[in-house]
């Protein structure tokens, strides 16, 4: 390269890299291409797919990180984050194009943390699940950004109240000791949802999410699940009845990960609210029939927090950079609590994975299933556990395992398939049972006597 050029390919750069993380506020198409310029700087470990699209045809893009992109490997555990539900709650969507460009320079850089992450862990990153609300939004600016201004959807749906209600078929089904877990859709369901929600449906059909938080503002806290309660008698808008899954020791840990992560949410005080640790129950909070997180916790096997992270719903520009300094730390750190409790295969005897095991953890009522490949992800605490791994068509496996607080502890399963017993059949009529003790067991006394020779 002739001398003269180094200089100007070297502005070029920098000017590039000043580019990628400026603090702006990003409109539909220029966040494609934020998405885009991520995908091309780091085209060996990013991938971009849609998942569908909005009510008014935006793509909903999906930017993934993995060593091998676009592959499930078995054992490594699948993590999502979405932002912007809410399209006037934007800085979700801010804060997640930050943490891609910074994923992607971290990597680059050789980012030793980074690095084990991307090559531990498959993330997808979703900034926006309602542009279409949020172009609304942005119409108005910040200055002038009404409450409610482009919240809803295009069709005018809160795309957090339009999820299929398994929380009212899960508090019938516990008053008869039924699952709270897998609770299948009703047979309408896709009649009742919008373009945003059926997509997203889909899309946790179509993965075996294990850790997911979604990005919300007009508060700073992180909110665990129930958010629906069971108790319907109060009418008041502000309903609050704490409503604990049977998890919440571990969703209290997991919003306390990013609390304390976060610069100051923890403190508690924040937007006029009082929130210890800076964490709430959902329904605690006030109570929300409908909603995602709970429906990812009834529905699938991910474990999903809702994490409000802004008094102002549309903060100014001059107020991105502080924001992703407070949140960057938090965003990783809860990426990492993908990997602990017990993982592994379940298996047949000859080492072929075993889709749709069911495992299951002694005092825990809550039950998740291996994925497609036979591999599974049990969110725990540290301690000791009895846990039992179950198939139609197998015997079941129980063991002891103990879980540290480091990383996951890696548990198979070999299931062997039940023995069927076949009936024994009378070889025809006027001939006796081989099996004397079974025919007096099967055979009346009076056609006994009646059948021999």
């Amino acid at each position: 390269m002739a001398r003269w050029l180094r200089p100007l390919v070297g502005a070029l750069l920098l000017l590039e890299g000043a580019a990628a993380l400026s603090f702006l506020h990003h409109r539909y198409e220029e966040l494609v291409q934020a998405l885009f310029r991520v995908q091309s700087q780091c085209p060996y470990v990013t991938r971009i797919y849609s998942i569908g699209r909005s009510v008014e045809g935006r793509h909903l893009y999906v930017l993934e990180f993995s060593d091998y992109p676009g592959i499930h490997e078995p054992l490594e555990p699948e993590f999502k984050y979405v932002g912007n539900m809410h399209g006037n709650e934007v800085l979700g969507r801010e804060l997640l194009l930050q943490l891609s460009e910074f994923l992607c320079e971290e990597y680059r850089r050789g980012n030793e943390r980074i690095t084990h992450l991307i090559h531990d862990t498959r993330i997808h990153i979703m900034p926006s699940m309602n542009p279409d609300g949020y172009e609304v939004a942005a119409k108005q600016g910040p200055d002038t950004n009404g409450y409610l201004t482009g919240r809803n959807n295009a069709n005018g749906v809160d795309l957090n109240r339009n999820f299929p209600d398994l929380n009212t078929l899960m508090y019938y089904s516990r008053e008869i000791s039924g699952p709270n877990h897998h609770i299948p859709l009703p047979d309408n369901w896709k009649s009742q949802v919008e373009p945003e929600t059926l997509a997203v449906i889909q899309w946790l059909s179509s993965y075996n999410f294990v850790l997911s938080a979604n990005l919300h503002g007009g508060a700073v806290v992180a909110n665990y699940p129930y958010d629906k309660s069971q108790d319907q008698r109060f009418r008041s808008q502000r309903r609050t009845v704490n409503t604990p899954t049977p998890d919440d020791k571990l969703f209290q840990k997991l919003a306390k990960t990013y609390s304390y992560a976060h610069s100051w949410m923890h403190r508690g005080w924040n937007c006029g609210d009082y929130f210890a640790d800076g964490i709430t129950n959902g329904a605690s909070w006030y109570s929300l029939s409908k909603g995602m997180q709970d429906f990812n916790y009834l529905y699938t096997n991910c474990f999903e927090i809702t994490l409000e992270l802004s008094c102002n719903k549309f903060p100014p520009e001059e107020d991105l950079e502080r924001q992703w300094m407070a949140n960057r730390e938090a965003l990783v750190a809860f990426i990492e609590e993908v990997h602990q409790g017990i993982k592994g295969m379940v298996s047949d005897e000859n080492n072929n994975g075993i889709a749709g095991a069911v495992i299951s953890v002694q005092g825990i009522s809550h039950d998740i299933t291996s994925g497609d490949m036979g591999d599974y992800f049990r969110l725990l605490l540290p301690g000791t556990y009895t846990v039992t791994a179950s198939a139609e068509g197998y015997q079941p496996l129980t063991v002891t395992v103990t879980v540290g607080p480091a990383a996951p502890s890696l548990v198979h399963f070999q299931l062997k398939q039940e023995v069927v017993r076949k009936p024994v059949e009378r070889k025809a009529s006027g001939t006796r049972m081989n099996n004397k003790a079974l025919q007096k067991k099967v055979v009346p006394r009076a056609t006994r006597r009646g059948t021999q020779r």
